[in-house]
């Protein structure tokens, strides 16, 4: 089932209650979404893939084959060869490598020359960082082209975005792109994050709530 993700505290992770519709399986809050507006790309974290709990690849290959012409971005834990050759094989969307996973930072060098598509999740709780050091010390070697400013301790919280990461990550690769990922609140929230140099934004709780809705995305709305 989708839960409400609240500040990375993962054992008080409870089952999404949206505005937009009735239930907590999947299928029907992408559905919603979609109703809400015509989204091109959805991002997916397997918590217990992530936590080594086992995994829910079948829900991603049913979502994937409802729905083809999105595109899924998915982390599953992954953190070494064998892992990223299934999740490759299988065909069901873009490969995420959360940091936090990482036991060593080569792999995610090895990981993105194998597949520019991949997207590298820096994860962070609050200031602490939650990888191998060398991702931040050196990003000209092991950051892809799309990277996540994630910052758990912002996700699902009234923070709002951690505008000083996403704008210090924003400038250390030039044409990396920056997606600013945990505490977006508003439509003044996407305006900033659009200001700090990101490439984009993820958004659940502004949607479930509707703080964010259908004509607030109108404004942002690319076709990419």
């Amino acid at each position: 089932m989708v839960v409400h993700a609240r500040e990375g505290r993962r054992s008080e992770y409870a089952p999404i209650q949206s505005r937009l519709c009735k239930g907590a399986d999947p299928e029907t809050i992408m559905a919603a979404i979609l109703d809400l507006h015509p989204f091109r790309t959805f991002y997916f974290a397997d918590l217990d893939a992530i936590q080594r709990h086992g995994n829910h690849c079948e829900i991603v290959e049913r979502l994937h084959h409802h729905y083809p012409a999105i595109e899924l971005w998915v982390d599953t834990g992954i953190s070494d060869e064998p892992a990223l050759t299934r999740w490759n094989a299988a065909g069901l969307g873009r490969t995420v490598i959360g940091s936090e996973s990482l036991r060593d930072a080569e792999f995610m060098a090895a990981a993105r020359d194998k597949d520019s598509a991949t997207v590298l999740s820096l994860d962070f709780l609050g200031d602490e960082f939650k990888g191998p050091p060398s991702l931040l010390a050196d990003p000209q070697r092991y950051w892809p082209q799309r990277v996540l400013a994630m910052n758990l301790q912002r996700v699902g919280s009234p923070i709002g975005p951690d505008f000083p990461l996403i704008v210090e990550l924003a400038q250390r690769v030039p044409g990396c792109q920056v997606y600013a990922a945990g505490g977006v609140r508003s439509a003044q929230d996407l305006e900033q994050v659009a200001m700090s140099g990101a490439g984009g934004a993820l958004i659940a709780s502004a949607l479930h709530d509707e703080r964010i809705g259908s004509a607030e995305l109108k404004l942002f709305h690319k076709d990419s």
